[in-house]
């Protein structure tokens, strides 16, 4: 095999291209938007698993020089009581602490490194159709063009095209009953203990923030709500979704409302979605990577952490075993239990985003975000895949 076709060039898509460059194959990566996919305001948290899984093909560099650590976690209850706090690194982490950052700014440092290897990324291309056969596959975009290569590799995300050329029955992404609000502030008035993230359990959501070297707070809640259609949370308005969380959090003796009201416009609001289990991962010639195959509610803030393993994993399959099919198969196999089993656990967390009922004390042990077994998950790029 010479060449795959990456669609998708968000995180899963540059960090393939990567993989299977190094694994001595070549990608492209096609891109939907005219300029790339980043979403302004939002963040999110890499953990040691996912740079350990970066560090493996030498692409942590990029990451870590446009982050910052957090090592603690502390929790708070609605009252503003201090509930306990435990590491954030797991057994395992050799160091690799957490790292928090823009999503644009993860995109654009994915983007330039695999350019920088000789990666070529195609933007403005939607794929609409794919056609395989015996010798390679076919892809076709709005734009009108098509291009050929030896492999489709899906890495589109939760509303994923391929998944559903793959298999149109594909179960549809689930709304898991929260919207997901993340914010950043500027001298608000409020600083977290340096490297340490803040949760806290209010009455009737969840809330999280850290703050950076430069002073800003980030922030997120997670607040029980039906699925909204895309075009009204398109009509949100930044002071919209300040008031959504002012009003989820009213009431309770914590820093959340202060910091919410000291937040400008940077703020972003989405639906929560999940896939708890795909039946089709691959066809003969195409398969799925990251959201695309496995999204996870964002409340294990494990979903950019999967889809680099993802990307890893595959690359050693393709790299090690003849033909595509088997190497895909290898990597279902490899993937699919872990992958599950993380996307049950932040499920869980997140039907229990608020404080719970009085009499049931939810201490810090009770929250398996940073569970060894997830946490401290290593892969080696040198170890054969049989």
């Amino acid at each position: 095999m010479t060449h795959a076709l990456v669609i998708g060039g968000g995180i899963a898509g540059p960090v393939t291209a990567m993989a299977l460059r190094r694994a001595g194959i070549e990608a492209t990566v096609h891109e939907a938007h005219p300029t790339g996919a980043d979403r302004l305001g939002a963040f999110l948290v890499l953990f040691a698993n996912g740079l350990a899984a970066l560090r493996t093909i030498g692409a942590d560099g990029p990451v870590l020089a446009c982050s910052f650590p957090a090592d603690t976690v502390e929790f708070l209850g609605p009252t503003g009581a201090r509930l306990g706090a435990r590491p954030l690194t797991g057994a395992g982490g050799n160091g690799l602490s957490p790292r928090t950052l823009q999503r644009a700014a993860l995109y654009r440092a994915l983007r330039d490194e695999a350019v920088r290897r000789g990666v070529r990324v195609a933007y403005g291309k939607r794929l609409v159709d794919a056609t395989t056969g015996p010798d390679g596959v076919v892809a076709y975009f709005a734009d009108g063009t098509r291009t050929e290569g030896d492999v489709l590799i899906g890495a589109d995300g939760i509303h994923s095209r391929t998944r559903t050329l793959l298999d149109p029955a594909a179960p549809p992404p689930r709304h898991t009953g929260q919207l997901t609000v993340c914010g950043r502030a500027h001298d608000a008035g409020h600083a977290v203990p340096d490297r340490t993230y803040r949760m806290v359990f209010g009455q009737r959501a969840f809330f999280g923030c850290t703050s950076a070297p430069d002073g800003s707070t980030y922030w997120f809640a997670n607040i029980p709500a039906p699925e909204q259609p895309r075009p009204a949370l398109a009509a949100i308005s930044p002071a919209g979704w300040r008031e959504r969380v002012l009003a989820a959090f009213a009431g309770d003796h914590t820093p959340v409302t202060g910091l919410v009201a000291a937040t400008g416009d940077a703020v972003v609001g989405v639906n929560a979605y999940d896939i708890p289990t795909l039946p089709v991962w691959h066809s003969d010639r195409a398969v799925l990577v990251g959201d695309a195959v496995h999204a996870t509610a964002p409340n294990a803030a494990q979903g950019a952490s999967m889809a680099i393993e993802d990307s890893v994993v595959l690359a050693r399959c393709l790299r090690d075993l003849p033909g595509p099919e088997r190497a895909f198969a290898a990597y279902e196999r490899l993937r699919r239990e872990r992958v599950e089993r993380v996307v049950a656990l932040s499920a869980t967390m997140a039907g229990r985003i608020a404080a719970p009922p009085p009499g049931e004390r939810r201490t810090p042990a009770s929250s398996d975000g940073a569970d060894d077994w997830l946490t401290s998950y290593r892969l080696d790029w040198d170890e054969p895949v049989a």
